[in-house]
C-alpha cells in the first residue's frame, strides 16, 4: 500500500510570505514593528516553516528541508534579536553587526538560488528578490539609510506576495489537478 505525503511547500511559503510581507510593511514606513509582526515571525515565519521543512525531509527534499527549516529559524532569531535586549536578557545589536547578520543571509539565499535554477519561475524570482532584499537590509544598517530601508519595504512585500502566490497556486493547481495559477514550469 503506497502513503502518498502531502505537499508540505504551501504552508512554509505561506508562513514566509505573510510574514515578510507584514514586516516589510513596517520596513516601508507605513507602521511601527509591534506584537503583531513578531508573533507572526516567532508562530507563523519561524514555527511553521520549521514544521514544514521537516515534513519536507521526510519526502526527501534537501532543498525544501534546508530552505523551509533556515528561513523558520532565521525568523525565530530575528525574533530573538528584537525581544531579547527589551527583556533585559542581552544587549541590543549594533546596526552594522546587524548588516553582516543580513549579509550573511544574503549570501546563505544567493547559494539557495542558484538551486532553484531547475525549478518553477516563481521560486526563482521569491529566492531572488529575498537575496537582493537582505542586501538591501544590510545597506541600510551599514549607512543608517531611511531611503533604501524604505525601497527594501517595498521589495519585502513584492518577495513576500510572491510566496503567498506561488503557495496559492500550489494548493489551486493541485486541488483543480490543472494549472489555473501559472508558475512558470
Amino acid at each position: 500500500m503506497e502513503s502518498k505525503l502531502a505537499n508540505p511547500a504551501p504552508l512554509g511559503l505561506m508562513g514566509f510570505g505573510m510574514t515578510t510581507v507584514l514586516l516589510n510593511i513596517h520596513n516601508a514606513g507605513f507602521f511601527p514593528i509591534s506584537a503583531m509582526v513578531l508573533a507572526m515571525g516567532f508562530f507563523y515565519g519561524g514555527i511553521a516553516q520549521v514544521i514544514a521543512g521537516i515534513m519536507e525531509f521526510k519526502k526527501g527534499n534537501t532543498f525544501g528541508t534546508t530552505a523551509f527549516t533556515s528561513y523558520g529559524l532565521f525568523w525565530m532569531t530575528l525574533v530573538g534579536l528584537i525581544v531579547m535586549p527589551k527583556l533585559g536578557w542581552a544587549d541590543p545589536t549594533p546596526h552594522k553587526f546587524m548588516g553582516w547578520y543580513l549579509v550573511m543571509w544574503g549570501i546563505f539565499t544567493l547559494f539557495m538560488y542558484i538551486g532553484t535554477f531547475k525549478s518553477n519561475k516563481v521560486l526563482q524570482f521569491i529566492f531572488l528578490s529575498l537575496a537582493v532584499l537582505f542586501f538591501l537590509l544590510a545597506i541600510r544598517d551599514f549607512t543608517g539609510s531611511e531611503l533604501i530601508g524604505t525601497i527594501a519595504g517595498y521589495e519585502g512585500i513584492l518577495c513576500g506576495a510572491s510566496a503567498m502566490y506561488l503557495a496559492m497556486a500550489e494548493v489551486i493547481n493541485e486541488t483543480h489537478d490543472r494549472t489555473v495559477l501559472p508558475i512558470g514550469e
